[in-house]
């Protein structure tokens, strides 16, 4: 006779995080969100810039004004600048942050990594594929399939910062992972598809580059004054040799060490992140949506926008496509792995952050202007769709979010509870018996001052019969 197989707990998708992995998902998060704020009004300075007309014409101009060493290959407009080369600066953060999550984040786990890793693929190939119909059945360019592929982080949490909602730290967590994911097959498209020239001395030449930085690294050496010429150097190289500029910081970033030694208590990759993140968040992508945003805005542009069929796929890709390929992907993935969701959740809970990472700026206004480079009024255009996109991803997951704030702000509660006050949420110590310990030793002394306090009481209203028998008033000398 054989034994029972031993039933098995099943998987949970979306489940309540490590205590370390939620705060180090806090704290990126909290930076990504004040990033998020900046490079909302950025845009918004954009938009006014762009379309006042006393101000107009000066927005032309200082856009295309160049400036750098021709003989090197960069006497660059600044928008080009901004593009080119304030957006290597947020592609080393992400290179880092892609390091982290291989290394000691979900992505280590294969089992962790296989949600949002298929979540954030469908994520991408139905916007693609959304895009691709919808522009081939109007008569319009293919070329820009990869436009809504790209999911923007910080302007997804500004949102949320915007209208309040308290998403749980699980959500939270898959909706950072996924964006990491995102960023890095866009960064694999940015460089398969939009190299279109190839200089094998400049490249061969930034590939020497990023060896001496991986030797120094592995040396131990220090100092700012060693790394960031040779960060320079390494850029220039790559922007010369054709394939996209920011390819050279995410291949520096991903370098870094992001695992800690003995001794330490933060990995080198997550100190240089920590130092890097405020100027890729602060300044290099709010100026890159400075003089990227900045597209004509009037009643017969938004018409095109949905009239044209590239631009109503770019429209369709981030809003539907985004929506229905994340969710998609998500559902399948715990259908056929046979997990289940998490209790505290809903699929409607994935649904709406699905929708919510239908908001695609940074990338998807880097690509667009690499997709039709030369075409001055489509990339305007695509632009255009873009920010319509992303404002309508943005008020439908806000509706979607608003639906459920209050089950999200009870989660967010239980998760923060700390009755005991040691520092360490409640949630997380139910397991301990000391932890029960020290919460029936708390309770006992709200007990004994509650049996104390209700002593008192009934002490004060004994002796106040006893001073005024028959209950006669104080002010009353006859008897009741």
């Amino acid at each position: 006779m054989t034994a029972p197989r031993a039933r098995t707990t099943p998987r949970k998708v979306l489940g309540r995080l490590s205590l370390p992995e939620r705060t180090f998902v806090a704290d990126a998060l909290r930076a990504e969100t004040v990033g998020g704020v900046l490079l909302l009004l950025a845009a918004l300075a954009a938009l006014a810039w762009a379309n006042i007309p006393a101000l107009r014409h000066s927005y032309t101009t200082v856009s295309h004004f160049h400036f750098g060493p021709a003989d090197l290959g960069l006497h660059l407009s600044v928008a080009h600048w901004a593009a080119d080369g304030l957006l290597a600066v947020f592609f080393f953060v992400a290179g880092i942050e892609l390091k982290r999550e291989l290394v000691a984040g979900d992505l280590r786990d294969p089992r962790a990594a296989v949600l949002p890793v298929v979540a954030a693929l469908c994520g991408m190939a139905v916007p693609a594929l959304v895009y691709t119909l919808t522009s081939l059945a109007g008569g319009g360019s293919a070329q820009g399939w990869a436009v809504p592929t790209a999911t923007d982080i910080a302007f997804a949490l500004a949102v949320l910062a915007v209208i309040g909602t308290s998403l749980p730290s699980a959500l939270r967590a898959f909706l950072l992972t996924l964006a990491v994911v995102d960023d890095l097959f866009a960064i694999l498209i940015i460089a398969v598809f939009f190299t279109d020239r190839l200089d094998f001395a400049a490249l061969g030449g930034a590939v020497a580059g990023l060896v001496v930085f991986w030797l120094l690294l592995r040396r131990g050496v220090r100092g700012w004054y060693v790394y960031v010429p040779l960060a320079v150097v390494i850029w220039a190289l790559m922007y010369n040799s054709g394939v996209h500029a920011t390819i050279a910081g995410v291949a520096m970033g991903l370098m870094l060490r992001c695992t800690t030694r003995e001794g330490e208590e933060h990995s080198p990759g997550e100190r240089l992140e920590h130092l890097v993140r405020p100027l890729s968040a602060g300044l290099a992508v709010p100026l890159f949506a400075l003089f990227s945003a900045g597209v004509s805005i009037s009643g017969g542009a938004l018409g095109d926008v949905f009239t044209r069929p590239e631009t109503l796929g770019v429209v369709l890709g981030l809003v539907v496509g985004k929506t229905v390929g994340i969710f998609g992907g998500t559902w399948l993935t715990a259908r056929f792995t046979r997990a289940q969701l998490s209790e505290d959740l809903e699929w409607a809970d994935v649904f709406a952050v699905a929708s919510l990472a239908g908001i695609g700026f940074t990338v998807s206004l880097l690509i667009g202007e690499l997709a039709f480079e030369g075409d001055t009024v489509l990339t305007d255009e695509v632009k255009a769709a873009v920010l319509t996109g992303s404002l309508i991803a943005a008020v439908w997951a806000t509706v979607l979010l608003k639906i459920r704030d209050t089950r999200y702000r009870r989660l967010c509660e239980d998760e923060e509870r700390d009755e005991d006050l040691d520092g360490i949420p409640d949630i997380y110590e139910q397991d301990d018996p000391a932890y029960h310990l020290r919460m029936a030793e708390i309770h006992e002394r709200k007990a004994a001052e509650h049996r104390r306090l209700a002593a008192e009481r009934a002490a004060g209203a004994r002796n106040g019969l006893a001073e005024v028998p028959g209950g006669a008033g104080e002010e009353r000398d006859r008897p009741a």
